[in-house]
């Protein structure tokens, strides 16, 4: 993400503490993926499983195409579902990633318009694709396009790390949650890394 030092300010003089954050976590190191089908696909995998089981999951999804180059969404859905259901995969699952597939496949997704394309119109391309919801398109924006105002509100590593920054006693309502952050904006994607970090981290103010 460009303006990392910039945002790092930004949210210093917007509250004290976040230099504590900074100090103790250092800073954020954003890598864009330019391979956004890769992206999708395995943000879809990665739901609702531990990080190992996923990681497991995903391997084995590479491995039946026997190339270094990641699969292209044809050759996806050249596999037929049985093959998907051997490495692990839910039905659930396998016909999101076919969904996914599709959308590229018959170019209602056409990667090389997506970077000039403003947050939302990508999420409203997105959400269209069955299994795609409004969690997975934050992801895709903040660690795939790098974009730098984005606040998952419903993540509940979000959720857990803003009540610890506030130090309330429960985590608050979402349009408590939102109108805090109003004063990180444009920055909001750096402030949403440091409170994954404080959820994860056995963190004492």
């Amino acid at each position: 993400m460009k303006n990392i030092s910039q945002a790092l300010e930004h949210l210093k003089k917007t509250d004290p503490r976040f230099k504590l954050l900074i100090d103790t976590f250092g800073k954020p190191d954003y890598k864009p993926n330019e391979n956004y089908f890769e992206a999708l696909v395995k943000s879809i995998m990665y739901q609702q499983l531990s990080g190992k089981a996923a990681f497991t999951i995903y391997s084995r999804f590479l491995h039946l195409f026997n190339s270094k180059d990641y699969p292209s969404p044809k050759q996806v859905l050249s596999f037929p579902d049985p093959d998907y259901r051997s490495i692990g995969l839910s039905r659930q699952k396998i016909c999101y990633v076919k969904e996914i597939a599709n959308a590229f496949s018959d170019k209602k997704i056409i990667p090389e318009n997506i970077p000039k394309m403003e947050d939302d119109d990508i999420r409203n391309l997105l959400i269209k694709i069955k299994g795609i919801g409004p969690w997975t398109v934050d992801m895709f924006l903040m660690f795939t396009l790098n974009r730098p105002d984005i606040f998952p509100l419903f993540d509940l590593g979000i959720q857990k790390g803003f009540t610890l920054f506030f130090q309330l006693d429960e985590i608050p309502k979402i349009q408590y949650m939102e109108k805090q952050a109003e004063k990180w904006r444009p920055f909001r994607t750096t402030a949403s890394w440091y409170m994954w970090k404080l959820a994860d981290d056995d963190f004492q103010w």
